[in-house]
């Protein structure tokens, strides 16, 4: 669950950030970047199933986890664990805007840059229910990444999720024991009094959560919502 450190793969996600995009985990500003924490009660079961945002050009993270309701700089389960900054050039768009861009904008031409695609998806997901297993943060960051064409799109609520778990990384250490302590704690607990019946029960919610998004993305297509 470690970062990588590969220089390749670094340079794929990150790039050339511009000087101005400064991630601050203090202030909870994270630019262009997607950002992740533990959910209460399935983070201690399953630590690598998680709660995720995304952050606009000034770091604000947005997150989707209430029926038609996209928060605004206030991360739903707490403080950010992990983040991915997005090298905005792997981008159909730009992060800035000229004067002469935004007249433009005044008199209806589209100029997309990331804010726009955010604002764009905060509008759609603010009519939309929210539900766990159909219709939930994974699918408003994935929503947003497809309309910034990140890598060329193609983004679903899987894919977002092994990104996140390959190449995310950890905000501090704090960070790291926050997520793992309370699933030591419980799996800890859980053998020790309830053995292989525990065991049986966390394979099976793993098996069930996992499979019902894989085939919820990539069988039945309309399933899992994004």
């Amino acid at each position: 669950m470690g970062s990588s450190n590969d220089p390749e793969n670094q340079m794929m996600i990150e790039g050339n950030v511009v000087q101005e995009m400064k991630i601050d985990p203090e202030s909870a500003r994270f630019p262009c970047c997607i950002v992740w924490t533990p959910l209460p009660v399935i983070s201690w079961l399953i630590p690598f199933i998680g709660h995720i945002g995304i952050g606009r050009e000034d770091g604000v993270i947005l997150d989707f986890a209430d029926p038609n309701f996209v928060c605004v700089d206030n991360f739903t389960f707490g403080a950010v664990a992990r983040y991915l900054q997005i090298n905005t050039d792997k981008c159909c768009i730009s992060t800035h805007r000229s004067e002469d861009e935004f007249r433009e904008v005044d008199n209806g031409r589209e100029i997309s840059t990331w804010d726009d695609a955010l604002r764009r998806s905060t509008q759609e997901f603010q009519h939309r229910p929210y539900n766990l297993l159909t219709c939930n943060c994974h699918s408003f960051v994935a929503n947003n990444l497809n309309r910034l064409g990140f890598v060329t799109g193609g983004w679903n609520v899987v894919n977002l999720a092994a990104l996140m778990f390959l190449k995310g990384r950890w905000v501090s250490k704090g960070a790291v024991i926050r997520t793992f302590l309370p699933f030591g704690v419980v799996f800890s607990i859980g053998v020790a009094m309830g053995g292989t019946t525990f065991l049986t029960f966390l394979a099976f919610f793993t098996f069930f959560l996992v499979g019902w998004f894989v085939l919820g993305t990539y069988v039945f297509k309309n399933l899992v919502q994004l």
